[in-house]
């Protein structure tokens, strides 16, 4: 079997959602002839012989912030920079302390607050090359440090390298910095990625963009995917209430609950819908915004914020519930982005309410999947879960009649096969 050495620096659900996609592709590449070998730092706590797991030390930039403030080194940015704020006491979503953690990141987190990992991880990385007999390397993002690392180990050992972006680098359209740095970076990337002999991203509008960078590589678009064996758990009983389930975190400014707050007030004040019938949940970090935006349309005893979870209370929650709300990106420029929650609810086999005001990517999943519905004008949304909310009242479950065929393309395991095709193509 081939060996390849995947660097992420994410490889473990509880870190961030940027896990999932390598932890997926290291449990199925072996079924299409590689056997991975992991540069990561921090390992799943879990023991699996389909691949093998190099940890180095967990190194950011606010490693020392953290420690200060007793702070779990472990958890997510956006989960330490809540827990922040909770102790300063701060309420809201733009503050001072906001800005100045962008100001921090600007001078001190280029090109991320990871690149302290840079040296760890190429050591353990040499390491592995003088005892593997390695074919190829595969680096994953965020955060860009691996890409950097892998340039490196491309330079030093000459096998194919395939860089792979999760989100895009500069070319994400929230990309947080000054243009300034924007210029600069920029060419950073192109130097980083110059010795790349191909790179992947997640979805053709995405491989368009990174194309009109990279005009001179081979780019290829790989979906995430779901893992096949959480499919196979059979779901519990749903929940007695009309509850719709939002999981993870959301992103103020650009994804916001207010339409599916708006459409259930009004459904409510016209007598279409009883109160005591609905349950709108939450989990994730708690956001202040989100407690005053039910009480401005009257649903303060109807949402309910549970705070962060881990990940397998999560999907019981999803599996529970009877619709599964997806909050689609603000931004017509943001067409092109699956989120990590959308293959996550494929997994929990429960009917899915995608949100936003724009058509993307998610519209032409769910259309070929079967396995929800997209809204986006008011009038629209009111339609479908007026809808739902008969079915339920009829049979006491939202009935799920996805397309098991099409949903099954959506799979970590069809990503991997996807992933050994094209190192086979550059090994042969």
């Amino acid at each position: 079997m081939n060996k390849v050495l995947i660097i992420t620096y994410y490889f473990t659900p509880g870190q961030t959602a940027a896990g999932l996609r390598p932890l997926g592709l290291a449990k199925y590449l072996p079924d299409f002839g590689w056997k991975p070998i992991i540069v990561t730092s921090k390992s799943p706590d879990l023991e699996d012989s389909r691949f093998d797991v190099l940890e180095t030390k967990l190194s950011d930039s606010l490693n020392l912030v953290k420690k200060l403030l007793k702070i779990n080194s472990q958890q997510t940015l956006m989960a330490q920079v809540a827990q922040l704020k909770k102790i300063l006491r701060i309420k809201t979503e733009n503050s001072l302390f906001d800005k100045l953690l962008t100001i921090v990141g600007e001078v001190t987190a280029y090109p991320d607050f990871q690149k302290g990992w840079r040296r760890v991880a190429i050591e353990k990385a040499q390491a592995a090359f003088l005892k593997n007999e390695i074919r190829a390397i595969i680096s994953m993002s965020p955060p860009a440090t691996a890409h950097i690392v892998a340039r490196e180990l491309k330079n030093e050992f000459e096998v194919p390298w395939i860089a792979d972006f999760r989100d895009l680098w500069t070319q994400n359209h929230y990309y947080p910095y000054s243009k300034i740095r924007k210029k600069k970076e920029e060419k950073l990337e192109i130097k980083t990625l110059s010795l790349a002999d191909a790179l992947v991203t997640v979805s053709e509008p995405a491989s368009r963009e990174l194309g009109e960078l990279h005009k001179d590589k081979v780019i290829y678009t790989v979906t995430n995917g779901f893992d096949p064996l959480e499919r196979e758990h059979k779901t519990g009983p749903v929940t007695d209430k009309f509850t719709l389930t939002y999981t993870g975190n959301i992103y103020p400014g650009k994804q916001s609950p207010e339409p599916v707050f708006s459409a259930l007030h009004e459904l409510i004040r016209q007598g279409e819908m009883r109160a005591e019938d609905v349950e709108v949940r939450f989990y994730g970090a708690e956001l202040n915004w989100i407690n005053e935006m039910a009480s401005h349309y009257e649903l303060s005893t109807i949402v309910k914020q549970y705070g962060i979870v881990d990940r397998e209370t999560a999907i019981k929650k999803q599996r529970e519930s009877q619709i599964l709300i997806l909050l689609k990106w603000n931004d017509p420029e943001q067409k092109g982005v699956y989120t990590a929650k959308i293959f996550e609810y494929l997994a929990a086999k429960r009917p899915i309410l995608a949100v936003g005001d724009y058509e993307d990517v998610v519209d032409n999943l769910l259309e070929d999947t079967k396995a929800g519905v997209s809204a986006k004008a008011i009038d629209d949304l009111k339609d479908v879960l007026l809808n739902l909310y008969h079915e339920y009242k009829q049979k006491r479950i939202i009935s799920y009649n996805a397309n098991e065929i099409a949903i099954n393309k959506y799979s970590q395991k069809e990503m991997a096969r996807k992933f050994a095709v094209i190192l086979d193509e550059f090994i042969n």
